[in-house]
């Protein structure tokens, strides 16, 4: 090799050892010295919609954050604040922070999906996880059949079959149909899959709407519970956003 050659060679080289850590598009690469904490392993961030614009949760990056307020508190007077089960219901999974992650990266992001704020109003307007919708628990513990109750199921993809024939009944029951996602109102094939939370492990307003969604036939496997809510979700440091006050 010419000296011509060797000190670009030796720039090129140089450069490339020298690069930062970054993948395609300029993203922060997970590892290294760089003091940046990751939501996960090997996933520094991820950008979600909500309200129509591109919000970005990532963790706070000051080691000196502590949690404070509210959520810092672990003493509440019980009831109404007593530590929730694991699960309102054993057909309802739970998740945690990481597949909620997941969850808004795949079924959120292409609109299979819906993160539900559980909470009333007024809780929502102090801060909430991005992407998220209010839809209160009142909302959602109304009597199966009831107006409002099937207004909620169709917001969620569910389709009212009315009337079914006799031969279609029948081959449903005797399994030669395909109806894991029927009952005989509804059709809840192409339902959306649900998240919901509210303000914790000590919280039962996102517990009360799975009961009601259960109640109402929606599929249990199409339901998820993030238990750790708001309490859990402000622990770890992660991005919140409080909703746009009305246009008057």
């Amino acid at each position: 090799m010419t000296k011509r050659f060797v000190f670009p060679f030796l720039a090129l080289l140089t450069m490339m050892i020298a690069a930062p850590h970054a993948e395609e598009g300029g993203e922060l690469r997970v590892g290294g010295d760089s003091g940046f904490v990751p939501l996960t392993r090997d996933k520094p961030y991820i950008y979600v919609i909500h309200e129509g614009s591109s919000v970005k949760i990532q963790r706070i990056q000051d080691p000196n954050y502590e949690l404070s307020g509210y959520f810092a508190k672990t003493i509440r007077k019980c009831p109404p604040f007593c530590i929730q089960p694991i699960t309102p219901d054993p057909r309802v999974a739970v998740v945690g922070e990481v597949e909620l992650f997941d969850f808004m990266e795949n079924e959120l992001r292409n609109g299979k999906g819906l993160l539900i704020d559980a909470r009333t109003p007024s809780w929502y307007k102090k801060g909430t996880i991005p992407g998220s919708v209010n839809i209160p628990f009142t909302e959602l513990s109304k009597k199966p059949n009831s107006p409002e109750m099937d207004a909620m199921l169709k917001r969620f993809g569910a389709k009212p079959r009315g009337e079914v024939g006799f031969w279609d009944s029948l081959l449903e029951r005797w399994g030669l149909s395909d109806a894991k996602y029927k009952t005989e109102r509804w059709d809840f094939t192409e339902a959306k899959e649900l998240v919901l939370f509210c303000n914790g492990p000590a919280c039962g307003q996102s517990p009360r709407a799975i009961r009601g969604l259960l109640a109402a036939d929606y599929p249990a496997d199409k339901i998820h519970y993030y238990r750790g809510g708001m309490q859990l979700w402000e622990l770890w440091g992660l991005t919140t956003v409080k909703p746009r006050e009305p246009v008057e």
